[in-house]
């Protein structure tokens, strides 16, 4: 049966729920129920919670935890993520998998607690040194954020990366229904340290990295070809196509709904998986489209790089590109409507 419950308290009980049995970090607004859950939830069951002396400590912790083949997580939001990405390309280098939740908050710098958008580019691009991609998944709701977490893990485990959880300030801190998953064994990685040192580890020292690259590339390559998610609506027949994520897609399938009711033929293409982006979703889009909006919280748009690139990709035509970009906070369906009738009107320009 379903149970009222708050975005973080419950993607952390799925975390549990997924085998997850270490938990290092430090707290920060908007993500720290998690934490602050997990302190006292995961000794219930045999795992072990860490409240590190900072991001940098709780990263590295992490790095112990996945070495050992144990399902390890943490979580942070804005400057706190950006202090644990020397970790995070640290776990790609080492190809170990770990979870790490990211509850996104506005602002450069150290800024807001206003929910928003604006780490997309960071996530997407591998936010530290070195040439790696994490998988990242962008769930638009509370019980889409809980079925991810077990898809997180089994994809890092899979192709040996790290999974980000990419979710929202207003996600982590609202409520709603969730049916909780069962729960799954806890287990150990092949290749995690077992005293005995029978599976070798990659190291920074004796390694051919000509070789590994060569690697890298396929890995990656098979990422993007067989694990792009999404959803979609009305594209088929669309003169100008949507393309927004996270609690953002849920308006903006609100507006489009409307709008169809108004006569406007236009679709919805919600991306699930942020990194791979889901350019096979563009293939099935009506060749006599228009336009793709996208729709994002954030200030400079930048989910429209990707829209415009995966258009370009699956059409010969020049797609114009646009962005409607609000910033913080959840877009009303009114004002993605009115911002729409206004690209119709050419009061708003084509990024692209």
């Amino acid at each position: 049966m379903a149970e009222m419950m708050k975005g973080n308290i419950a993607i952390a009980e799925a975390a549990v729920r997924a085998g997850v049995r270490l938990y290092a970090g430090y707290p920060i607004t908007p993500s720290t129920e998690i934490m602050e859950y997990l302190s006292g939830r995961l000794p219930e069951v045999g795992g072990a919670f860490i409240q590190a002396e900072s991001e940098l400590a709780g990263i590295n912790m992490v790095i112990g935890g996945a070495s050992c083949g144990v399902r390890a997580l943490t979580a942070s939001s804005g400057p706190g993520i950006s202090l644990k990405q020397e970790g995070i390309s640290i776990l790609s280098d080492e190809e170990l998998s770990a979870v790490v939740i990211n509850v996104v908050r506005y602002g450069n710098g150290l800024g807001t607690l206003y929910s928003s958008q604006c780490d997309y580019n960071r996530e997407t691009r591998g936010g530290g040194n070195g040439d790696y991609r994490c998988i990242v998944l962008c769930p638009s709701s509370i019980q889409e954020a809980v079925e991810q977490i077990s898809l997180a893990y089994e994809l890092a485990e899979k192709y040996r990366v790290v999974s980000v959880l990419m979710t929202e300030g207003a996600l982590g801190q609202m409520m709603e229904p969730v049916d909780l998953p069962d729960f799954v064994e806890p287990k150990r990685n092949p290749w995690g340290f077992d005293g005995k040192y029978t599976y070798k580890k990659i190291g920074i020292f004796d390694r051919d990295s000509m070789k590994e690259s060569v690697l890298l590339k396929e890995k990656y390559a098979a990422i993007k070809e067989n694990e792009q998610r999404w959803e979609s609506e009305g594209v088929e027949d669309a003169d100008y196509v949507f393309v927004s994520y996270g609690l953002p897609g849920r308006s903006t399938l609100g507006a489009v709904r409307q709008l169809r009711d108004e006569g406007f033929r236009v679709g919805l293409i919600r991306p699930i998986t942020a990194w791979p982006f889901p350019e096979k979703a563009f293939a099935e889009i009506n060749p006599g489209v228009k336009g793709i909006i996208t729709v994002e919280a954030n200030a400079t748009g930048q989910l429209v790089d990707d829209a415009a690139l995966a258009i370009k990709k699956n059409s010969s035509a020049n797609i114009p590109a646009y962005a409607l970009t609000y910033v913080y906070g959840v877009p009303p369906i009114k004002s993605i409507k009115a911002d729409f009738k206004k690209i119709l009107n050419g009061e708003i320009r084509e990024v692209y």
